[in-house]
């Protein structure tokens, strides 16, 4: 049985310091002070590829329930252990299959995460009580830096409270987790803006848990047959998370977010249509769009994600415009839906979690 988060709420006073650092070549005094704080127990927010993780060491049960108790996370939600060599994935995984060699050729490091029996160097605390280990090799030179000097194996989720959207740069995490960690290191803005795609390895078929920048077809092309796994289109209060983001709502801004699915003119005028009935009700709505159409809408909050002819600005915009209605206190968000061809599936995903599955089809 994991211990409860609340026990540990003595860590969360504290001073937290931030140190700017370069992304391209990490000072090595910056990285052995960071090191050092993993090494000890402590906890360090460092920028990654795709969003800043929230680090401790993987293989101390007390770095997990650190993690668990800043971001007021759900302990049986799992941790990914973020390693820096292939080889160092023998010592915390098993029954490794022939088709994860070959992923790790083609994609790590990168934003890809797999998911593989695990070994007892593991705790259960870090793997959220299950026998299976997610593990990921970032490309980011800090956090390869931070990692190979950290230990090893670094156990991180996205640095943020939890639910919240997550943090694509440094300021992010402060606003969440100022006070309640030792260290942020600032790389700057991340270069994807959402989190690595997620294969499940441990069973007769790869099974994707969590889309991301790479996709089931890249997948295929590498190992052949991979499904997705049918729990990311619905919301399942009983179903045990295998993976993060499973499970709990995530990536939520405070208002209510509502997504509206369809053709373009029909989106268009129904959400025109329920921003003007929140007016006469004196409510402050706000309005998720792109460039293609942001001169269509007639409401004063109006925030284009980026164009569907470059998928990669709308992922790494998601979840700063999120925090940024925010600042704004709007009462509702309505979003167009973003069926794009390649990241329109890891897009909506992160949608439908922070909408809590609120979708308007026309």
């Amino acid at each position: 049985m994991l211990t409860s988060t609340k026990n540990y709420a003595i860590i969360l006073l504290m001073t937290t310091k931030i140190l700017k650092i370069d992304v391209n070549h990490p000072e090595e005094n910056k990285i052995a002070e960071a090191a050092s704080i993993i090494k000890q127990g402590g906890l360090v927010a460092f920028p990654t590829e795709t969003v800043y993780g929230l680090g401790a060491d993987a293989l101390l049960p007390e770095g997990a329930k650190r993690i668990y108790a800043a971001k007021g996370r759900p302990s049986d939600n799992p941790l990914i252990v973020h390693i820096a060599d292939f080889e160092a994935l023998d010592r915390i995984a098993r029954d490794i299959p022939a088709g994860a060699k070959a992923l790790a050729d083609a994609f790590w490091p990168g934003p890809l995460t797999m998911i593989f029996h695990k070994t007892s160097l593991v705790p259960y605390e870090t793997t959220g009580g299950l026998d299976t280990v997610a593990v990921r090799m970032p490309v980011h030179p800090v956090a390869l830096a931070l990692i190979r000097q950290g230990g090893g194996y670094i156990a991180a989720p996205s640095a943020n409270t939890s639910g919240k959207p997550s943090p694509t740069q440094a300021k992010h995490v402060a606003l969440d987790l100022d006070g309640k960690i030792p260290l942020i290191l600032d790389g700057g803005p991340v270069p994807i803006g959402i989190e690595s795609t997620i294969v499940d390895l441990s069973g007769d078929i790869p099974m994707i848990l969590r889309p991301g920048y790479i996709t089931k077809e890249m997948l295929e092309q590498v190992i052949g047959e991979v499904r997705v796994d049918p729990g990311l289109t619905k919301e399942d209060a009983h179903v045990r998370p295998k993976a993060p983001g499973m499970k709990y709502k995530h990536y939520a801004p405070n208002a209510d977010l509502i997504l509206v699915s369809g053709q373009k003119e029909d989106v268009v005028e129904r959400i025109n249509s329920l921003v003007r009935e929140g007016r006469e009700k004196g409510e402050k709505d706000g309005i998720i769009c792109t460039e293609e159409t942001a001169g269509l809408y007639q409401a004063d909050i109006v925030k284009s994600i980026g164009s569907r002819q470059d998928e990669d600005s709308i992922a790494k915009h998601l979840y700063e415009i999120l925090r940024e209605f925010d600042e704004l206190e709007v009462d509702k968000i309505y979003s167009e839906s973003f069926q794009t061809p390649r990241l329109g599936q890891a897009i909506m995903n992160r949608l439908l979690k922070a909408a809590g599955h609120q979708v308007i089809e026309v």
